[in-house]
């Protein structure tokens, strides 16, 4: 009879690279690392390019170290829903300590780093960043909520600010408008997928709105976002801080998002085995709207002189 203790037989999660790079959420990182690279670009002023990299790279490491002890929290719940049950976690290819102390230890060094290289001010946006999506949101509002992601939406909104600060040293208006639009943009653009995911979250009894509230309802919030969005993203422009590449810009793009929010928001019942199209579409374009208002943020800037 063998003397090696039974439990010495099982078999331990064997995590490779690509699983923490995984806990990381590359696909939402590039929308944070984007957005931060456009604020640092657009605001007045000039920074060394290394330690510009510095910068964009800690806001990567610290919005990836959030997302891990996301996860952390959440395995219970990913192994419920169908679009998260094959992450790390749910999937038995990490233990939950190495997915949390990966995820502090993303956090901690990345806000030290910040410090270190860039200076208090931008360190602190940057912990309030981390602590906000991974307490506020993850373990506070997201479980008690339907709320949930309007106020937690903020999380994601920090990056521009964050990269304008890296620059200039200090908060304005101007960054808090770019702050302001992630923060308003955030709730049609996550609605527009919970909407047709929402049997995932009443599965695992996360009060998301569509739940919560019912699809009309929310179709119908989807759209008044939409269009408080577009005056929103006009600001800049009236205040005088962009130039005309960049409002008109921002007023095409706006447009074609209400339209689309409109057939979301407008929308009669669905019917069995309805796929959802507007709802699929809104999701998709809002995730090119951004990339694309930045992106015209940032040649407006270059273009127009016009906040230089």
């Amino acid at each position: 009879m063998s003397s090696t203790p039974a439990f010495a037989t099982l078999a331990l999660p064997t995590a490779d690279w690509r699983d923490f790079y995984a806990l990381t959420k590359p696909r939402v990182m590039t929308l944070v690392i984007f957005t931060a690279l456009c604020g640092l670009l657009a605001a007045p002023g000039h920074i060394d390019p290394v330690l510009g990299f510095t910068a964009i790279l800690c806001i990567a490491v610290g919005a990836g170290g959030s997302a891990a002890l996301n996860q952390w929290w959440e395995s219970d719940l990913d192994a419920g829903m169908k679009r998260t049950r094959q992450r790390p976690l749910p999937a038995g290819r990490m233990d939950r300590s190495s997915a949390r102390d990966f995820g502090f230890a993303l956090a901690g060094g990345a806000v030290i780093t910040m410090g270190l290289a860039i200076g208090v001010l931008a360190a602190g946006f940057l912990a309030l960043a981390i602590f906000y999506y991974a307490w506020i949101y993850t373990v506070w509002l997201k479980p008690r909520t339907p709320q949930n992601i309007v106020i937690g939406g903020g999380a994601g909104a920090f990056p521009p600010l964050i990269g304008w600060i890296a620059v200039t040293g200090h908060v304005t208006l101007m960054p808090v408008l770019l702050f302001l639009i992630i923060f308003m943009w955030t709730p049609p653009h996550f609605w527009a997928l919970a909407l047709f995911v929402q049997t995932d979250y009443a599965k695992v009894g996360i009060p998301m709105m569509p739940v919560v509230a019912g699809e009309r309802s929310t179709r119908l919030q989807v759209l008044a976002y939409a269009l408080v969005l577009l005056p929103l993203t006009l600001l800049p422009w009236w205040l005088g801080y962009t130039g005309m590449v960049y409002g008109l810009s921002a007023l095409a793009l706006g447009l074609v998002f209400v339209v689309l929010s409109a057939q979301v928001g407008l929308r009669r019942a669905r019917s069995e085995g309805d796929a959802m199209k507007p709802e699929k579409r809104l999701f998709a374009y809002s995730i090119l709207y951004l990339f694309v208002l930045f992106a015209m943020l940032v040649v407006d800037h270059f273009a127009t002189g016009v906040g230089a």
